[in-house]
């Protein structure tokens, strides 16, 4: 072997030698991180109602939704600036929801600008998302209280609320049809489209609240969004809604002092993540 390819030679097995080491420390920070924010295991509950189907009703739902808004000409373009913004948000939050829910690495995630003047936000089952103009211009939002709005959504889809909760109501008799219907038994579809209907109207419970708030504050925070952004966000739906809550987003999000004080409890557990993040 001449002087120059052995040395070429060397420098490849020892480029091959670094990558494999590179390689082997990506697979080891692959791992599941550990949580910094303490929640409790999602709801034995949300077994009751396949995920499949769930999943299925909700992009039946937000196709219908996103084909209704288009032809009023309220679905935003994909050169919208507030679509581009949201948008950016997401492709920084998705790659950390894996830890929370395995489930969502299959998810086909989808991000979409509704325009109304009401101020809400939401994220179904499968990673359809949907933004109103309205909270994004009322709440003068900044990136990083829209990654908290995105991210608490996004934490109710990943800790499936909206499985135990439509289990709870449900009860035992539909949900022993609702099994038998999908043995092959019954009709799929009038159950899906009741099951789509259920979770734009889903309320969730204090506990569903406190869990996405907390889930969502740490996907913000890994994706290099500031933690404190939660604690404006809220003081300005507090200012927009007051206690008693408004139309949309706020009728189903109360805001209050216990939620701003909780939440800045949790400010400094996930500080450090937001600081590494940010290099």
């Amino acid at each position: 072997m001449c002087f120059l390819c052995e040395a070429k030679h060397s420098a490849w097995v020892r480029r091959r030698a670094f990558l494999g080491l590179a390689g082997a420390v990506a697979v080891s920070t692959a791992a599941p991180a550990i949580a910094q924010v303490q929640v409790g295991p999602p709801s034995n509950l949300r077994k009751l109602v396949p995920a499949e189907q769930l999943e299925l009703a909700a992009a039946q739902e937000y196709a219908k939704l996103l084909a209704d808004a288009r032809a009023k000409g309220a679905l935003a373009s994909a050169g919208n600036p507030q679509l581009q913004r949201i948008r950016g948000v997401a492709g920084r939050l998705v790659p950390q929801t894996a830890q929370w829910n395995d489930r969502a690495r299959q998810w086909q995630w989808e991000v979409n600008l509704l325009g109304s003047k009401q101020l809400n936000a939401f994220c179904m089952p499968g990673g359809k998302i949907a933004f109103y103009t309205g909270i994004i211009d009322q709440l003068k939002l900044t990136d990083d209280e829209i990654a908290m709005i995105m991210g608490h959504e996004m934490a109710h889809a990943l800790r499936e609320h909206a499985r135990a909760r439509i289990a709870k109501s449900q009860g035992t008799g539909t949900l022993l049809s609702l099994g038998s219907k999908l043995l092959g038994l019954g009709q799929l579809g009038d159950m899906a489209a009741n099951m789509g209907t259920q979770l734009l109207t889903l309320k969730f419970s204090r506990e569903d609240e406190t869990d996405a708030d907390l889930v969502g504050l740490e996907l913000a925070a890994r994706a290099g969004f500031n933690p404190q952004a939660s604690v404006s966000l809220w003081e300005k739906m507090a200012q927009a809604g007051g206690g008693a809550g408004g139309p949309g987003f706020l009728s189903t999000h109360p805001s209050g002092p216990e939620r701003i004080q909780h939440l800045q409890a949790n400010v400094p557990k996930v500080q450090g993540l937001y600081l590494r993040a940010r290099g």
